[in-house]
């Protein structure tokens, strides 16, 4: 995992704009995604705006994190889309307002510090599957073709995505020429202005002159609707529940990630878990999608050098300026940059590197991080982290119940048999297997001093097969620590 600078606070005197250029790059980032997200969830692409704009103006206002953003997410996209087809566009609002009252509920009740406990092997593999999965749906968009909804049919679709790729040259151009211009930018004197937003502006200069897909953006307030409580039932509390649960975990997970990419102040996750309730809340009043926050976009703005909050504030600014002011500019940026860029984004979050690094020296965790990320990519973002933080315990048990029983004659009539590491259920039938294959004729000595720790399981199975032998008339002497 790469560990970023330290941040400095600014105070003073200290200049504001690392935090004004990340989060330019972090808008340009968000727009596709909250386009995307909407229109793969079965909804008007600027509904995910305005969950944009909210996470940026209500969430990011508020204390739990400094540099997380939050937004649609990618992850909750299967969710919506059946929520939105068993009860209908109009019920989401009441459902997402039900879910951002519960988060907070969960926040005040302190139970957000549950999701601190994640191994890092489980956070490199959720973001190397999510730029996994990023990179295969943005490579889309540079042939000018929509992203199949499913992984296997993004991976299926390669070779006529191939073809396509010939037959349209001008978007393969645009976004390579994006990629170029990001790349060799960072190696000029200008580092201070960010070398994605010099990539947007130089590649849609080209792209002017191409006929190539753009974006399309109407008013928002053609599609916001305020919600209507009519429409709760059984169901929709139901829905709003499993919302609450699903986002929160994705918040609150992306914030252990986040964290572990900077080494500025930690996230307060009970009052992170506040902050993304009202969030949604105010998106449920308005009818939007429900919001989590988004490991992409935070990845950005740490990587972008952000460094307070009001980049993530002003990430949204730009999103309700851009669409709700200069709807026409947004209309000369061809798709193709937009998946460009998503595509530096989550080839960044992948790290290759890493992931063979790891497997070099850790075989266990690596095995961790490949069936986290092997899940996000073959299931969704939800089911891959659950099963590699079960998979982390189970990983952690085992290592925490290395046993070492050592038998050793002792004259002859005794056996020395000597204890070392930790004793808990999981290695019971390997002590007892030794226990009970010492010579019968024998007396025994067990030495427990080199005991880290054993629990009742071991303790009781110790003290019954001493209690045996000595019925049988043989000594047993169990040697404690003093």
């Amino acid at each position: 995992m790469r560990i970023e600078e330290p941040v400095s606070r600014p105070s003073g005197g200290t200049s504001y704009w690392p935090d004004v250029g990340a989060s330019l790059v972090v808008f340009l980032v968000a727009l596709p995604l909250c386009v995307g997200v909407a229109v793969a969830s079965g909804v008007p692409a600027e509904l995910g705006i305005v969950t944009g704009v909210v996470g940026g103006l209500v969430a990011g206002l508020l204390p739990g994190s400094s540099l997380q953003v939050s937004g649609p997410a990618a992850g909750l996209t299967v969710l919506v889309a059946d929520t939105v087809a068993t009860h209908g566009p109009a019920a989401l609002g009441v459902i997402v307002l039900g879910a951002g009252l519960l988060q907070v509920a969960m926040g005040l009740l302190r139970l957000g510090r549950w999701f601190r406990a994640i191994s890092p092997a489980v956070v490199q593999g959720m973001l190397a599957g999510i730029g996994l999965v990023l990179v295969l749906g943005q490579l889309y968009p540079f042939a000018g073709l929509t992203a199949p909804a499913t992984t296997w049919e993004k991976f299926t679709g390669l070779p006529g995505l191939v073809v396509a790729a010939v037959g349209s040259p001008a978007g393969i151009g645009v976004g390579v020429l994006t990629l170029v211009v990001a790349s060799v930018w960072k190696r000029t004197r200008f580092r201070a202005v960010p070398g994605v937003l010099v990539a947007v502006v130089a590649a849609s200069a080209v792209g002017v002159f191409l006929p190539l897909p753009r974006i399309e953006v109407g008013p928002l307030t053609d599609v916001v609707r305020l919600v209507d409580f009519s429409l709760v039932d059984a169901g929709v509390l139901g829905a709003a529940v499993t919302f609450a649960l699903v986002a929160s975990a994705e918040s609150l997970f992306s914030a252990a990630a986040v964290d572990r990419m900077h080494t500025g102040p930690r996230t307060q996750y009970n009052r992170e878990l506040v902050a993304q309730g009202v969030g949604n809340t105010v998106c449920g009043v308005l009818g939007a999608l429900p919001m989590t926050a988004v490991i992409v976009r935070s990845a950005t703005n740490v990587q972008a050098g952000a460094r307070t909050k009001a980049s993530r504030v002003l990430h949204g600014v730009w999103l309700l300026v851009f669409v709700v002011a200069l709807p026409g500019v947004l209309s000369y940026v061809p798709l193709a940059v937009l998946a460009a860029i998503l595509v530096q984004a989550g080839w960044k979050l992948l790290e290759p590197r890493r992931v063979v690094e790891l497997a070099r020296t850790d075989r266990a965790e690596s095995a961790v991080l490949l069936l986290t990320a092997g899940l996000i990519v073959t299931t969704d973002l939800l089911t891959g982290t659950l099963v590699g933080v079960l998979a982390a315990v189970v990983k952690t048990a085992w290592d925490v119940s290395r046993l070492t029983v050592t038998v050793a004659p002792d004259g002859g009539e005794h056996e020395h048999v000597t204890l070392r590491g930790n004793a808990t259920f999981l290695k019971l039938p390997r002590l007892l297997e030794a226990l009970e294959a010492l010579p019968a004729t024998k007396h025994v000595r067990v030495d427990l001093r080199d005991l880290r720790h054993s629990d009742q399981a071991c303790r009781q199975a110790i003290e019954q097969w001493a209690a045996a032998h000595r019925t049988a008339g043989r000594t047993v002497d169990l040697i404690r620590p003093a």
